[in-house]
């Protein structure tokens, strides 16, 4: 299931409108507009779920990033893809997308890998069951630790983390 150099995804224009289908390894070797999803997990307790990156991944291996996050296959919606992505990332089984909250979307760019990003937040009090070929750890940080760590080594950060959680800050 991940990295799945044959799964298929939208290729889309300057406007997020779908063009055609492609296969992963294309749309990323050829730096293709497509989509993805990032979720930022929060705790009761205010705290937002880190993870860092399994060292298989094709994109940033090893490196910090969003609670959740995922392309958008071929035909799927932003929202679908979320909550999959959860069950798939976290084991997180949410019945619908009522539970998430959208934030805010974001144009493709150099930072997000050429990929159109909408990105949620999701209060969550349950137990996360981190998927290992996904995620090789995660811990639980208070804002203001995540925003001084990124501050204090922005490298050991995925570019597209670093993006989507300074423009979260304007939404949460």
């Amino acid at each position: 299931m991940s990295q799945n150099p044959d799964e298929l995804f939208d290729v889309v224009d300057e406007n997020d409108t779908p063009l055609f289908r492609e296969k992963r390894a294309v749309v990323h070797r050829e730096c293709l507009l497509h989509r993805a999803v990032h979720i930022l997990v929060f705790n009761e307790q205010g705290q937002v779920y880190a993870q860092r990156r399994s060292l298989t991944k094709d994109t940033c291996p090893g490196r910090w990033t969003t609670s959740c996050s995922g392309h958008v296959d071929a035909g799927e919606t932003y929202d679908t893809t979320a909550v999959r992505e959860l069950q798939e990332e976290l084991g997180i089984h949410i019945d619908g997308i009522e539970k998430l909250r959208l934030l805010f979307k974001h144009p493709a760019c150099r930072q997000t890998g050429n990929e159109f990003i909408q990105v949620y937040s999701l209060v969550w009090g349950g137990d996360i069951t981190p998927d290992p070929a996904e995620v090789m750890e995660g811990l639980w940080l208070t804002p203001d630790a995540l925003s001084r760590w990124m501050d204090e080594t922005p490298d050991e950060f995925a570019p597209a983390f670093r993006l989507v959680w300074f423009e979260a800050q304007k939404f949460l």
